[in-house]
């Protein structure tokens, strides 16, 4: 666990994702589209991968990949981040990690 919130907060908007994972994937270019290039950390990639994955399952998601932070804190996996862009919400979270242009 403590592997996974440090490597959560030392970006503003951090990635735990897999490789050949399709959602991880949508969610990588949403947030690109949005202007946001995430800390992309590939769980299956990683020596300490299934640890990590038993680390984001704790914190209470249903599946360990996608899984986005900002600022720090658990924003969620996909269907969070949909929802929040589609209300209107996800754009104002990341406004301070946006690129300028």
């Amino acid at each position: 666990m403590h592997k996974v919130m440090r490597l959560a907060s030392e970006s503003g908007v951090v990635l735990f994702s897999k490789s050949s994972c399709c959602l991880c994937y949508t969610v990588r270019i949403l947030l690109q589209d949005l202007g946001v290039t995430p800390t992309v950390h590939e769980i299956d990639q990683d020596p300490e991968g299934r640890e990590m994955e038993r680390a984001l399952m704790r914190l209470g998601c249903n599946t360990p990949v996608p899984m986005i932070f900002i600022g720090g804190k658990l924003l969620g996996s996909t269907n969070e981040v949909m929802s929040l862009h589609l209300s209107g919400g996800l754009i104002p979270l990341l406004r301070p990690y946006q690129a300028l242009y």
